[in-house]
């Protein structure tokens, strides 16, 4: 069974420049690693909105993906917005001690200074209505079980880094 990493926080926090780095930390000490981008995966199901309806499906889908690859790997790194905390306890429930939730937290004026997509300036001028954390009225939801909490906006990668691969390996 494999071990499920599950990145979470708002868009721009590290969620995907951390889950890299830990795949290629992980495939230097010889695991078999699958990586599944949020981004990425939504557009292949072809789910376009953010409405709490078709977020739950997206993590949803997700997470059954993950149960039919999970034999194949050590690791399954996904990292995924997920805002809300009912999918997120779907995969705690099911993946049990072998799921490490990473919140990866990071102050909105930090991520308007990253907006590595250019998010932040699009909702600034309302282009962008929805963005989760920012101008959507889905907030994101802390879990209320313990994760690995990382402040991108105040700790290095390779501290973020350290902390993550203490706790998962």
């Amino acid at each position: 069974m494999s071990k499920i990493v599950w990145f979470t926080g708002l868009s721009g926090s590290g969620k995907t420049t951390l889950s890299k780095i830990i795949i290629k930390k992980l495939q230097t000490k010889k695991y078999k690693v699958k990586h599944i981008d949020g981004d990425i995966f939504r557009k292949k199901k072809n789910i376009n909105s953010f409405s709490r309806k078709n977020i739950i499906l997206n993590n949803l889908l997700i997470i059954n993906y993950i149960k039919k690859i999970q034999k194949k790997f050590d690791y399954v790194v996904i990292s995924v917005i997920s805002p809300l905390i009912k999918t997120r306890l779907i995969a705690k429930k099911y993946f049990k001690e072998n799921y490490f939730e990473i919140f990866v937290f990071c102050d909105i004026k930090t991520l308007e200074l990253r907006d590595t997509k250019g998010l932040y300036k699009k909702a600034r001028r309302n282009e962008i209505k929805n963005l989760i954390g920012y101008n959507s009225k889905i907030k994101y939801e802390r879990s209320p079980y313990k994760n690995i909490f990382l402040r991108s906006n105040k700790s290095s990668i390779s501290e973020c880094v350290k902390k993550i691969m203490s706790k998962i390996i």
